[in-house]
């Protein structure tokens, strides 16, 4: 008989429900996307970031399954991570600005083709919405300008989504004081 039958079978069943959960995930996501109007790169992109988290676990599991000393794996696992992190505590604007796509992906109400006013008192960033990519937030000013903002920016700031004939509005408003009691006259 085979010597590994049971590392054997634990591998093809951890692989299938890898497949399973894959499909799964890329069905929902697509079903999302079609949903809320969300262009099919910036779909690309959260799909590439679940399969990387999906092949990290599954992998391991897979050391786990194959016997891998718990100690070695610990000590292999701290070292990769430790190496990540100084990676990214280098440039830390990477990390950031992927977890700001996904934010966008999953619960920001501008999508592409928006016209949008970022609120930022020293620049008047008005236009329209160009792209989204998983750094990156693409846009076209008023005046024809193109520019680029970091994901991680769009997300810290206020965004008035305006409609196609709006113009941005004075936000300078002093909202009611609610302290105040009304006397009948």
């Amino acid at each position: 008989m085979l010597t590994y039958q049971s590392e054997i079978l634990y591998t093809v069943v951890l692989l299938s429900i890898m497949l399973i959960v894959l499909l799964l995930t890329k069905r929902a996501i697509r079903r999302f996307s079609f949903i809320k109007s969300i262009e099919v790169n910036r779909r690309k992109i959260i799909l590439n970031l679940i399969y990387l988290l999906t092949y990290i676990i599954v992998i391991s599991i897979l050391a786990i399954i194959w016997g891998v000393d718990h100690k070695q794996f610990a000590v292999f696992i701290s070292s990769v991570l430790a190496v990540l992190g100084v990676g990214f505590f280098a440039q830390w604007s990477i990390l950031s600005n992927l977890t700001a796509s996904v934010i966008l992906f999953f619960s920001h109400p501008v999508r592409i083709g928006h016209r949008i006013r970022i609120l930022e008192k020293d620049f008047n960033l008005t236009g329209r919405v160009k792209d989204i990519t998983g750094f990156y937030f693409f846009m076209i000013t008023d005046n024809g300008q193109d520019i680029t903002l970091p994901n991680s920016y769009v997300l810290q700031k206020g965004i008035q989504i305006l409609k196609e004939d709006e113009e941005p509005g004075d936000l300078s408003f002093i909202p009611p004081d609610t302290n105040e009691k009304e006397t009948p006259a």
